[in-house]
């Protein structure tokens, strides 16, 4: 192996270890986010819905949606979509309507219950966004840096799903 071969090994080696802890945060870093939310809704008294269920509620907004548009819009990741959507309509934070055009498709909008709970969960992105400037943990140009690596990450992923499968 020549020394051009060895350097090239230890670049991808150091690269590798650098994804892997990339993976590891996003993976905490979801994790810890429910459990914010989830501490904010106990100190709060709201224990009638989980953190997912109010994050669904804040990427909704005030859009009107179908089940399949949560996911394509990357409004919800998860695969139990439409319990989370049946449980928020019997809890009354969701209004659905069967579509007029295709019977099996439902829309979904949020109540006035549902846009509490987002204004909520508004509140508290806004807290840490002023606590995370304010303590200098992360700037403007820092965080746009974050968000565009990210969004690169999330190109290339959903291409490997796409075209290599």
């Amino acid at each position: 192996m020549t020394v051009h071969q060895q350097v090239l090994d230890g670049a991808l080696k150091a690269f590798m270890l650098g994804y892997l802890e990339n993976l590891a945060l996003i993976e905490r870093l979801h994790r810890l986010l429910l459990d914010v939310v989830k501490d904010e809704f106990e100190r709060l008294g709201i224990l009638e819905i989980n953190p997912v269920q109010a994050l669904l509620l804040f990427n909704i907004g005030e859009n009107e949606v179908t089940a399949g548009e949560l996911k394509s819009r990357g409004y919800y990741q998860g695969s139990n979509v439409s319990y989370n959507l049946k449980k928020l309509v019997e809890l009354g934070y969701m209004h659905h309507q069967r579509s007029e055009i295709d019977r099996r498709s439902v829309r979904v909008r949020l109540t006035e219950k549902g846009r509490k709970v987002r204004g909520l969960i508004a509140d508290l992105f806004t807290r840490h966004a002023e606590g995370l400037e304010k303590r200098g943990v992360v700037n403007a140009a820092g965080m746009e840096d974050v968000n565009q690596t990210l969004k690169r990450m999330e190109r290339y992923w959903s291409e490997q799903i796409r075209y290599i499968y």
